[in-house]
C-alpha cells in the first residue's frame, strides 16, 4: 500500500493563497501518475490537476482558471499544488491520489484510475 500524506490545508479569506503539500514514499512521485483531486460533501471528487502525455503538460480542472499550478519535486518525493485568489466555492477536501502507471482502463481525469489516495486536507475559503 502507498502513503499518501497530504498537508497545507487551512481556513482563509477570499483572495488567499495556500500551498498544499503530498509526501509520498520512496520513488512513488517519479514513477506512479500522480493527481490533485478535490471533493465537496454530496458531491462527487472531481480533478484539480495533473500531468499527462508525456508528463509534461499539465490538465487542470475548468474551475482552476489559471489560479492554481501543479509541480512536484523527485528529490524529496513532493508534490505540490499552489493555490492563489482562492475563492469560495474552492472550499473542499483535497486529496493527493496516485495510479499504478500500468492502470489505463480510465482516464487521468477520472478518479477511479488512482489506487492510492491521502487522507485529504481541508480547505476552507470564507468570504
Amino acid at each position: 500500500q502507498v502513503r499518501l500524506v497530504e498537508s497545507g490545508g487551512d481556513s482563509v479569506q477570499a483572495g488567499a493563497s495556500l500551498r498544499l503539500s503530498c509526501v509520498a514514499p520512496g520513488n512513488i512521485i517519479s514513477d506512479y501518475h500522480m493527481a490533485w483531486f478535490r471533493q465537496v460533501l454530496g458531491k462527487e471528487r472531481e480533478i484539480v490537476a495533473t500531468r499527462y502525455g508525456d508528463n509534461t503538460r499539465v490538465i487542470y480542472g475548468d474551475f482552476v482558471k489559471g489560479r492554481f499550478t501543479f509541480s512536484l519535486d523527485g528529490a524529496t518525493n513532493a508534490l505540490f499544488l499552489q493555490m492563489n485568489n482562492l475563492k469560495v466555492e474552492d472550499t473542499a477536501i483535497y486529496y493527493c491520489a496516485a495510479a499504478d502507471p500500468r492502470s489505463r482502463v480510465y482516464s487521468v481525469v477520472d478518479p477511479r484510475r488512482y489506487q492510492h489516495w491521502g487522507q485529504g486536507t481541508q480547505v476552507t475559503v470564507s468570504s
